[in-house]
């Protein structure tokens, strides 16, 4: 690993790996803000909430198209002749084994997510269904898990595959460090050593604590929902969910000191084994023939409809429409690419010595399959309750309580307040695993690009996460946590500029790295070609001692 330019200023001697340009001002930005929207929650609320109306409203269009250009970027470089470049020394062999990597890639993606939206989302666009969706509820059913399908599939993975493919050329093939400024030197030059490197880093620490922050919130939420829902606790107060977040944090903590190959490996593979165990759980227990069939089903209208679907704005359906397309699929296009720093990093350091096939065949498509089965069988269940049994997740004037979907499905299964406790485990363990890894790439960011930052600069950005959290729950509640979800949303269009530039800088390095090799193999067959018209030539002439080829040379 390349050390850290040596222009760039530190904090101290004794921290030599703490980057004072980066750190510093990504940590004011931060407490900023916490103390604006503590101190004046609903101007900030009101503030924020215009801005981001203004901007979904005005950039849905952009982000629709550059999502779609992400996914053809992603599949070309993926399947065409790049795909044979080694993220790596030509040597090296793979960090991680094929399943730690894939569940710790999967759990820091979107593992939660899964959790919160599996039965919630289906069966919200089942009751709304988008405008211009067929009418009746075979039809509608089947629509809302397309729809699902198409937020949580190719797309927010391809968004990955950007960030994550760039980084971990620059640092595992040209020996950089593992920062994002790194992944467009060819674009910028030596500017990335400079103020632009050291903005373009502040912009993924600031998007990156901002979304897990708010996830860490809203999940504390819906565990506290579920607990309420269960009867363990008199209600979801807001004392118990700082203690939710304070417990959290403190495992959280606790992982990332261990760093990747110890305590985040181990609680990736234990969320995914026991992610794996409660989907099982539904399918048997629950209306399993139908879930398997809706699943080949839904894959199928997927397909079908993914072109249609990854262009659609709205537009035809006028102001209904784009209300719609803002509220969801902008919003998540948005969401993911406020992430995208987070995710894109942390899947780029574990995935030294593969091929770049073997990233976009392993982060684009494992996951997507993995996440439509997913759906498939808690959506699917849940519709199929609605559909076909005594409903009751789906309230005809309030819509779908998002915080206890999951929730009231498992409650109509066998060993429902059990089960109910196991997907409460898995949601803390999800997001145990979603602050630990995304405070790891955050303190990798602010200390340079070293891939062992300090332990304790590891535990100030997992306790300022959950700080941001606890701060924003006591002053204002959900209104707060949204108020900061709404400025993840907003970072997600300064970065998608830069992602438009490592799009750039990928294919040009690619391409330079393609034309070494194809120079290489003409040099090796022209010295292959030489000899054998040598070797001819000796043969008619009776020269055995290789004068001709003296000669020819």
């Amino acid at each position: 690993m390349a050390s850290p330019p040596s222009d760039e200023k530190r904090v101290g001697s004794a921290d030599p790996s703490i980057a004072k340009w980066v750190f510093i001002p990504a940590a004011l930005i931060i407490l900023a803000f916490v103390v604006y929207a503590t101190a004046a929650t609903d101007n900030a609320t009101a503030v924020i909430s215009k801005v981001n109306e203004q901007v979904v409203g005005s950039v849905g269009w952009y982000y629709t198209a550059i999502v779609a250009l992400f996914v053809v970027f992603a599949l070309w470089v993926g399947i065409g002749h790049f795909g044979d470049i080694k993220l790596g020394k030509n040597e090296d062999k793979a960090e991680f084994g094929l399943g730690s990597w894939l569940a710790m890639l999967f759990a820091a993606g979107m593992g939660i997510g899964l959790v919160f939206w599996g039965v919630a989302e289906p069966l919200t666009h089942f009751a709304a269904p988008r405008p211009g969706t067929g009418e009746g509820s075979a039809a509608q059913a089947q629509a809302s898990l397309v729809q699902t399908f198409m937020h949580w599939g190719i797309h927010p993975w391809a968004i990955y595959v950007v960030v994550g493919l760039s980084v971990a050329y620059a640092v595992h093939r040209k020996g950089r460090p593992v920062s994002i400024r790194w992944a467009l030197e060819p674009l910028l030059g030596d500017r990335v050593k400079g103020g632009l490197g050291n903005a373009i880093d502040i912009v993924a620490i600031v998007g990156t604590l901002f979304g897990v922050a708010t996830s860490l919130g809203l999940g504390v939420m819906q565990i506290s929902s579920g607990l309420d829902f269960l009867g363990w606790v008199d209600e979801p107060s807001t004392s118990l969910q700082v203690v939710l977040i304070l417990c959290i944090t403190a495992a959280a903590a606790v992982s990332v000191v261990t760093g990747v190959k110890k305590g985040i490996k181990w609680l990736s593979n234990a969320n995914m084994g026991l992610a794996a165990a409660l989907m099982i759980f539904v399918l048997i227990a629950g209306p399993t023939l139908f879930l398997l069939n809706e699943f080949v089903t839904d894959i199928g209208a997927y397909l079908q409809n993914l072109l249609r679907l990854s262009f659609d704005t709205g537009a035809m359906q006028g102001q209904e429409g784009e209300d719609w397309q803002s509220g969801w699929t902008t919003f998540y296009w948005g969401w993911w690419i406020s992430w995208a720093p987070f995710v894109g990093i942390f899947i780029a350091r574990i995935s030294r010595g593969r091929t770049v096939r073997e990233f976009v065949l392993g982060v684009m498509l494992v996951p997507t399959l993995l996440t439509f089965f997913w759906f498939a069988v808690f959506g699917g269940a849940g519709l199929h309750l609605e559909m076909f049994g005594d409903g009751g997740i789906v309230d005809k004037e309030n819509g779908v309580d998002k915080n206890s979907a999951l929730f009231q499905l498992l409650d109509t299964l066998p060993g429902g307040a059990f089960i109910a406790g196991v997907a409460i485990l898995l949601i803390v363990l999800f997001f145990v695993t979603s602050s630990d890894s995304g405070s790891y790439v955050v303190d990798m960011l602010a200390s340079g690009g070293d891939p062992n930052p300090p332990v304790w600069s590891r535990v100030f950005w997992a306790v300022l996460e959950g700080a941001v959290a606890i701060a924003l729950i006591v002053a204002g509640g959900s209104e707060s946590l949204g108020a900061l979800q709404t400025m993840a949303i907003l970072i997600a269009l300064p970065f998608s500029f830069i992602m438009l530039g490592m799009c750039y800088s990928t294919i040009k390095e690619f391409r330079r790295e393609r034309a070494r090799y194809l120079a290489h193999q003409r040099r090796i067959q022209t010295e292959e070609l030489t000899d054998k018209v040598v070797a001819a030539i000796d043969a008619v002439n009776g020269d055995g001692d290789g004068g001709s080829r003296a000669k020819t040379l």
